[in-house]
């Protein structure tokens, strides 16, 4: 005695089943592609205005910290050199002082430290909003030319992972 699947009555959802699945996965990976780097224009402890239109088509570095972190402090010196190693194939950097963190303690450190790239105040926390409310420092963002965030680090990063990434970034 031979009877179809079909007629079993648990065929039917079963292929419903596998189709809703199938159909959740393709949206799976339409929602799984690198989300854009928002669109925040940067002031900087000179007071210049580091706009969105200035950064597009390069590997940007974005690096939420405050002077207050010693994680934070620690990194610096290697930020510097990773800035260092890359702004001549470039690399951009803009590190981001957090709102809490008092003005002139970040143009002092900046100053005192010669940091040699962009350092901006987010006086109002609008940058940390728009970069998915960023409270931990240090947390780091490598944005790819194509405006796509390529990787984001909290806490201190694996320099060596992260200059691979740039150089894979950067001559790609």
């Amino acid at each position: 005695m031979s009877t179809s699947l079909a007629s079993k009555g648990w065929f039917k959802p079963v292929l419903a089943a596998v189709v809703l699945a199938l159909a959740g996965a393709g949206t799976y990976v339409s929602l799984n592609k690198r989300p854009a780097a928002p669109q925040v224009a940067f002031v900087s402890i000179k007071g210049e205005k580091i706009a969105p239109e200035s950064l597009k088509g390069k590997v940007v570095m974005v690096n939420f910290w405050a002077t207050s972190c010693t994680t934070c402090v620690a990194e610096m010196p290697k930020m510097v050199e990773t800035y260092n190693k890359f702004k001549d194939q470039g690399l951009e950097f803009v590190a981001v002082a957090m709102s809490y963190d008092p003005p002139n303690y970040v143009l002092n450190y900046a100053e005192t430290r010669a940091l040699p790239f962009k350092v901006a105040l987010d006086a109002d926390g609008s940058a940390a909003r728009a970069y998915g409310n960023v409270a931990m420092t240090p947390t780091t963002f490598v944005i790819g030319k194509d405006g796509t965030i390529l990787k984001r680090y909290l806490g201190e990063p694996d320099f060596a992972a992260l200059h691979k990434l740039l150089e894979e970034s950067l001559h790609g």
